[in-house]
């Protein structure tokens, strides 16, 4: 068995990053952090991987930060990426979280960085930092409620207490549910769709979504039209509509 502590392989275009520390609930220690920015920088550094999966080895996607290794003195944060080497900055490029029995803590948080999340039906995603004193400082404080109304963000953070797939799914926090073990397969299926798109235009997709929460109507046209003169006068958006009027798939080339 590989005891790498984040695997990485190439499946069509899709990078799958694999948390593969399983004995440790996929907790994240200084290692897990620098292998997953590692990762996610080969994910946007090259161009034949169009979109990214992340996922756990083992019953679970991920318990969080590893609380031993913490007290310690280990930091598990990367510069530039933040926690587990993805929270504060992810990549450029589409990613999914394929979440299996939990994602708990700062497990739900690398969910939360990822842009879509599938999960199996019974996982848990819960912020319980609150009963250890603490509270949920990788992003799920920002990202929880931009996912979730307002008092469903709130009870998470008070309580502590985790909410189900099926809830997630109700709130559009979970994008596809999926049989118990069927998580990772289902997000590759999903993965392959997105990466059947051009590249330009899903990088700017993902960048206005990101951002627009904070802008104005005017501050929108005006940001949206340098991406727009980029994309729309790119080769791929001559490729794009050239192979839609001769139906047939299109030869994307990222420029």
């Amino acid at each position: 068995m590989n005891d790498q502590p984040v695997l990485t392989e190439r499946r069509d275009g899709v990078l799958v990053i694999t948390l593969n520390r399983p004995d440790a609930r996929n907790a994240v220690n200084a290692a897990v952090a620098q292998g997953v920015a590692d990762a996610v920088d080969l994910l946007d550094g090259d161009d034949d991987l169009r979109t990214g999966v992340i996922t756990g080895a083992g019953k679970g996607f991920s318990a969080g930060m590893d609380l031993r290794a913490f007290v310690k003195g280990e930091r598990p944060f990367v510069e530039g990426r933040g926690f587990a080497g993805i929270v504060q900055q992810p990549p450029r490029k589409p990613v999914i979280a394929a979440v299996e029995g939990f994602a708990m803590a700062g497990g739900f948080e690398i969910a939360l960085s990822c842009d879509l999340i599938v999960a199996a039906k019974g996982a848990r995603f819960g912020i319980p930092e609150v009963k250890v004193g603490l509270f949920a400082g990788a992003g799920g404080l920002l990202r929880i409620p931009q996912r979730v109304p307002y008092g469903v963000a709130m009870e998470l953070a008070l309580t502590g207490e985790p909410i189900l797939a099926e809830r997630g799914y109700e709130l559009g926090l979970v994008n596809r549910l999926t049989d118990f073990g069927g998580a990772l397969d289902a997000a590759l299926e999903l993965a392959g769709v997105v990466a059947a798109n051009g590249p330009l235009g899903l990088a700017a997709s993902k960048e206005i979504l990101q951002q627009v929460r904070d802008w104005t109507a005017e501050e929108f046209w005006e940001r949206q039209r340098p991406l727009m003169d980029e994309v729309f006068s790119s080769e791929d958006a001559k490729e794009g509509a050239t192979a839609f009027s001769e139906k047939r798939a299109p030869r994307w080339q990222g420029r």
